[in-house]
């Protein structure tokens, strides 16, 4: 039978935040690191936090937003346990409350079957500071997940989950192996396996 994994974006993936590489570039990478820090330890409501994030980008260029998110650095391994896992059968998705800049072109460098993100809205070339999509809420993966399970009829049991923040747990609530990576104490409380090591090659030991 066909199996699913699906993997966090954003310091899973990727080794750092999306939204901060590019507060970076804009001048209020401080600003915009302190509600992530809380809102990952889950402090603060993951919708909320992203509005005032993606707020403070507002006015920077798109090309520079899109060039950012085009070259943002994998985490050790990345492509060696998406391709492992896909040699062992499993399907491979990305769910990020980050941004389709990012995912939609790491899903072509990583070969993923598929990428749900956000959207930041641009006009006239710039970021207005607004953001819409399918990831916006702290549920938000749990509910993409079971649709996912339901469209490729993949039972939880068939379901493995790789994340580090509190936006992750509830996907964890619909699979078997729950796996917490360089993870936030919030979510190691809702793992049944925990990876420390800076490596995703890792996970195929539990794969």
């Amino acid at each position: 039978m066909m199996q699913l994994a699906v993997f966090d974006f954003d310091s899973t993936l990727i080794d750092g935040e999306t939204i901060e590489f590019l507060a970076h570039k804009q001048g209020v990478f401080e600003a915009v690191s302190a509600i992530t820090k809380r809102a990952m330890a889950g402090e603060l409501d993951f919708y909320e936090s992203l509005q005032a994030r993606v707020k403070l980008l507002q006015g920077m260029q798109e090309a520079q937003a899109i060039q950012i998110c085009q070259n943002l650095p994998l985490i050790k391994g990345a492509k060696e346990v998406v391709s492992g896992l896909k040699q062992r059968g499993y399907k491979v998705v990305c769910l990020s409350g980050g941004f389709k800049f990012a995912t939609m072109h790491f899903k072509n460098v990583l070969g993923l079957d598929g990428e749900f993100s956000n959207i930041l809205h641009c006009k006239n070339g710039q970021l207005t500071g607004e953001v819409g999509g399918e990831m916006m809420f702290s549920f938000s993966k749990g509910m993409i997940l079971r649709t996912l399970q339901d469209l490729l009829c993949i039972p939880p049991d068939k379901t493995l989950v790789v994340g580090d923040g509190a936006n992750d747990v509830s996907m964890f609530a619909h699979a078997k192996k729950k796996v917490a990576f360089c993870a936030k104490e919030i979510l190691k409380a809702h793992a049944n396996i925990i990876i420390d090591t800076k490596d995703l090659r890792e996970v195929l030991a539990f794969a």
